[in-house]
């Protein structure tokens, strides 16, 4: 993988031009076209290319120069595991820019890679410090009325101050976009006029996506493109905001063995994606290939995207789609200990990046949740589940059966960073606690719809998964009752209480915390309109719960014991992490009988922290899992002199109380909802 054939793949300048190297080790032949700057199907210049004995072709003309649009063509033998055709153009996979001149035609552009990062650096977040804002470019931006039309769904858009405002007073640390490399839409929903919203079909590893450029930047070329999305980057950096990419290097454009190859198909079929012995693909993407990263060249190839994305670039993270799929080995089975893994891990270019592994794939043994190796993050989807259910699935089952499914001690594992899930060495922070994503209902419809309503995916409804764990609340979708309305709100709340205040790495679904709807629509890929452009215009009740989320993520910069890098060892003092104490509504500790009781919903959590880099800190979360009200008494703590509340989910607008509550007070809970104190220092 990290032989130095493979060193200066693309395109490289020099004084008199510029050369391309291009892997394809069963070619006959080869040569590069640079076609004429005015009619990209005019081949103005041909050369012939040479390989040498790893099947690297190579060329050189004075005619590679910035701005250039070029292809290769390669002639090879015919078989089961060869797609080659002299007569059709190729984008070269290292190609930093990208032009489409038809419906599956595209030239690489050559580009000016130069920027003024004005020295502006990475800003470094911490781990621990890490809050996550999954979003995407055009969806972010669309339909912000401060930010200038012509910048509407662009990276530029993005950097306008009105966003970046916007993340910094929420609270959130990181922005992970979706999709960003230049990818292509489907055929078939080019037929249901539909497109690839979400972006999850690569085409090119190194190039950013051209529609989310501004115009002025698209009639620039691709250089300019670039430098927008460099200045977007810059721009979130000033503000001290990381930049993470969800990346896509599991499966390319090119689809199926029968469709038409547009670059790593023609270069080298069987080197780059994965085969039986006929040729046909073994696809655990469900998108029709597999990239092969057991070659040396295929795993290089994504090595090597991601040092340019993090050095050129200067981006502070990826997350990994379907990253099961890029750990599979020869014999197509999953190791945590993959080649590829390890060298991005281990890679010194890549130290100062985030990992994120979107940890299954729909292959034999893709799900493995808390099976990376150290140095990875995780997204936790038993996590996910858990909390859905707790808050969701069990009042719904309680409301129809007079009782609830489960008792707490899931929610409660999932509370204390997963240590069922991460081993020790890796710790709580490998996991990234989400409750929503892209995919899957929005948090408002996880409260609003039993069920899933993708009839606008030209798919009949059997696209989107059925599992949701969601719940109504008495009707389906939008309602004027106001009971219903109120239970909603509350349950969004707790939603986004255990999320930001669990151990672990939360993530946020841009514009949950507006409590956007899709309608019902939980696969909502294919829509590049209202449906999924995030709405700025909100009611109060909205604006109550952004300031909730406001609210809790300060509470968790604040609170050290909210957000522990360890876990903690029974008997033993760990640094960084958060001793845990368990009591039950009567204040007493937690009974090994009640943790799967479902008629003991109510739990009383206390977190101290374990001082190393922070002051001393402890808290106590009560969470209270039934739709009848309970008196809850506070654990007694000696030498505590008493408890100040921080938060509540009962509240429609977050508030604190100033005046303490002793230790073995009696608290009122109500319906369904969390408390957090704060545990008064003596010594204070």
């Amino acid at each position: 993988m990290l032989a130095a054939h493979f060193d200066g793949l693309g395109v490289r300048l020099d004084d008199d031009g510029g050369t391309l190297r291009v892997w394809a080790p069963d070619a006959t032949s080869a040569e590069l076209v640079v076609f004429d700057e005015d009619d990209p199907d005019w081949a103005a210049v041909t050369v012939p290319m040479t390989a040498d004995a790893a099947g690297v072709w190579e060329a050189s003309t004075p005619a590679l120069r910035v701005d250039a649009r070029y292809a290769v063509r390669v002639a090879g033998p015919r078989g089961a595991r060869h797609a080659f055709d002299a007569d059709t153009h190729l984008l070269d996979p290292y190609a930093r820019g990208v032009e489409r001149v038809g419906p599956t035609a595209w030239r690489g552009v050559v580009v000016d890679e130069s920027f003024d990062w004005g020295g502006v650096g990475k800003p470094g977040i911490p781990d621990d410090r890490t809050v996550v804002y999954e979003a995407h470019v055009r969806g972010l931006t669309k339909r912000h009325p401060l930010v200038p039309p012509a910048l509407h769904g662009t990276y530029a858009g993005l950097a306008h101050p009105a966003i970046i405002d916007h993340l910094k007073t929420l609270g959130v640390t990181s922005i992970e976009l979706l999709p960003v490399h230049a990818f292509a839409s489907e055929p078939r929903l080019a037929g249901l006029s539909l497109a690839n919203y979400w972006g999850y079909n690569t085409l090119a590893f190194f190039s950013p996506h051209a529609p989310y450029a501004t115009a002025a930047s698209r009639r620039g070329g691709a250089s300019a493109v670039l430098r927008e999305f460099k200045g977007m980057v810059r721009a979130l950096h000033e503000a001290g905001i990381e930049v993470l990419l969800d990346v896509v290097y599991n499966h390319t454009s090119e689809g199926g063995r029968t469709e038409p190859a547009t670059s790593l198909r023609g270069l080298a079929d069987r080197g780059y994606y994965r085969q039986t012995d006929d040729g046909t693909y073994i696809d655990v993407t469900g998108c029709g290939n597999t990239v092969d990263t057991s070659t040396d060249a295929a795993a290089r190839l994504i090595l090597d995207s991601l040092r340019y994305w993090a050095r050129e670039c200067q981006v502070d993270g990826f997350r990994f789609d379907l990253a099961s799929a890029l750990g599979r080995d020869a014999a197509h089975s999953f190791t945590a200990d993959h080649p590829l893994l390890r060298a991005i891990a281990d890679d010194p270019e890549l130290q100062d990046v985030k990992l994120i592994a979107e940890p299954w794939d729909v292959g034999m043994g893709g799900w493995q949740t808390g099976g990376f190796a150290p140095g990875w993050h995780e997204w936790n989807d038993r996590y996910r589940d858990r909390v859905r259910t707790f808050w969701l699935s069990d009042i719904e089952h309680a409301r129809r059966t007079g009782g609830a499914a489960g008792g707490i001690g899931g929610l409660a594992t999932s509370l204390a960073g997963s240590s069922n899930t991460f081993s020790d060495e890796r710790g709580p922070l490998a996991s990234v606690n989400f409750v929503t994503a892209h995919d899957g209902f929005t948090l408002h419809d996880l409260v609003a719809y039993d069920t899933k309503h993708n009839e606008a995916n030209g798919e009949h409804g059997r696209d989107g998964t059925d599992t949701n764990r969601s719940f109504n609340h008495g009707a389906e979708g939008p309602t004027n009752d106001p009971r219903i309305l109120a239970d909603r709100r509350r349950a969004m709340r707790n939603l986004l209480g255990t999320l930001l205040l669990s151990a672990g790495t939360p993530m946020i679904t841009a514009g949950d915390e507006f409590g956007r709807t899709q309608h019902g629509n939980n696969n909502a890929y294919c829509h590049d309109s209202d449906l999924t452009w995030l709405d700025w215009e909100h009611a109060d009740w909205q604006q109550d719960l952004a300031a909730h989320v406001r609210h809790l993520l300060r509470l968790r910069r604040e609170n050290p014991a909210l957000r522990p890098r360890r876990f903690a060892r029974l008997g033993a003092r760990v640094p960084s992490a958060s001793a845990m104490e368990w009591f039950d509504a009567a204040g007493q500790p937690m009974p090994w009988h009640s943790w799967d009781d479902p008629g003991h919903r109510t739990l009383q959590y206390l977190a101290s922290s374990t001082p190393e880099f922070e002051a001393p800190n402890t808290v106590l979360l009560l969470v209270h899992g039934r739709e009848e009200p309970v008196d809850v008494v506070l654990p007694a703590l000696p030498g505590a002199p008493g408890l100040v509340e921080l938060w509540s989910s009962a509240d429609e607008t977050p508030r604190e109380r100033d005046t303490p509550v002793p230790p073995d007070e009696v608290l009122a809970m109500g319906p369904t909802s969390m408390r957090l104190f704060r545990v008064q220092d003596p010594t204070h």
